[in-house]
């Protein structure tokens, strides 16, 4: 699968999608053609306003999402959405039914939304998320909307390649000590109280209330940044424009003041030791997948006659040599 970048910074949505197919594809054979495209590409990545949006199923996610890309799209930006869907895994299918939930949106010709199976990978994001990022960046988006699976202790790893990271929860969901998840409450820059709509605008008031307070025990991540929490009805239409407009004053927060670019770079030197990992296991299964010594550490594993870790240990001593 050949895939040429100069049609995708043309802006060819059918380039793009091949391009994503290429860089998603877990084929050897594929990897090169992919790295060689994404070296191309990057001369052209980094000026969209990178947001993720997280949150427990039900809170309404593609709701949100596609209100938040209409009300963008009003304001003369494209918008690109890229999706998570979780892999069965039993089955390792994927329903990908995000970009029927976002109808209207789909509809819209200024937009992309492109669903992906979440496979094995952790962090509520597919392990290809950040280059496909990169190549709607290069195709010209102006804004990079990432959904991710659920929200979960986990699934903290789409902060790692956003410029925002927004939490919707629910009107009544917890107190304050429920608020306080720290695995994805340190990570979020705004927090909207989605549904405050059908009688329950005053239960998301007070509910807003108690993560302010919540957030008061917690570090800020950003110096140059205060986390925010407001209300919204997505159904409605109400507070998209706000928090669109919080997404605004981060941006030119963070920028204003450099953090916006060492953030960036951060998240860059952390996408490389992930992709070294991952490669190296990739790599490691292939190699040794085969040989008598994986079947035979295994199944001593599993009957519970040697540790894990010994049985890693050797795997990796025979492996390295």
């Amino acid at each position: 699968m050949t895939v040429d970048s100069q049609p995708i910074l043309d802006g060819d949505r059918r380039a793009l999608a091949r391009a994503i197919t290429l860089v998603e594809s877990t084929r050897r054979d594929h990897r090169a053609e992919a790295s060689a495209l994404l070296e191309a590409i990057m001369p052209n990545t980094g000026n969209a306003i990178r947001v993720g949006i997280s949150g427990a199923p039900g809170v309404g996610k593609s709701t949100f999402i596609e209100a938040l890309g209409n009300h963008v799209i009003e304001q003369g930006l494209k918008p690109a959405v890229l999706t998570v869907d979780p892999s069965s895994t039993i089955s390792g299918g994927s329903i990908l039914g995000d970009k029927t939930r976002m109808e209207t949106l789909a509809r819209r010709p200024e937009a992309f939304i492109r669903p992906s199976p979440s496979g094995t990978t952790l962090g509520g994001v597919t392990r290809r998320s950040r280059e496909t990022l990169l190549l709607c960046e290069a195709a010209g988006f102006d804004v990079i909307i990432v959904e991710t699976v659920g929200v979960g202790q986990s699934e903290t790893r789409v902060a790692d390649m956003t410029d925002m990271f927004v939490l919707l929860l629910q009107p009544g969901a917890g107190d304050q000590l429920q608020g306080i998840k720290r695995g994805i409450m340190e990570l979020a820059d705004l927090i909207l109280i989605n549904q405050a709509d059908d009688g329950r605008e005053s239960l998301a008031e007070n509910s807003a209330r108690e993560y302010r307070h919540a957030l008061h025990l917690l570090r800020p991540r950003s110096q140059n940044w205060t986390v925010e929490v407001a209300t919204c009805s997505a159904r409605d239409g109400q507070g998209i424009d706000a928090a669109w407009d919080a997404v605004q004053r981060r941006q030119a927060a963070l920028d204003d003041s450099g953090e916006l670019a060492s953030m960036r770079a951060a998240q860059s030197r952390t996408w490389l030791w992930t992709e070294v990992q991952e490669s190296l296991l990739a790599d490691l299964r292939e190699q040794l997948g085969s040989v008598d010594l994986f079947a035979e550490l295994e199944d001593a594993v599993a009957d519970g006659r040697l540790p894990a870790k010994t049985a890693a240990d050797q795997l990796l001593d025979y492996f390295l040599k």
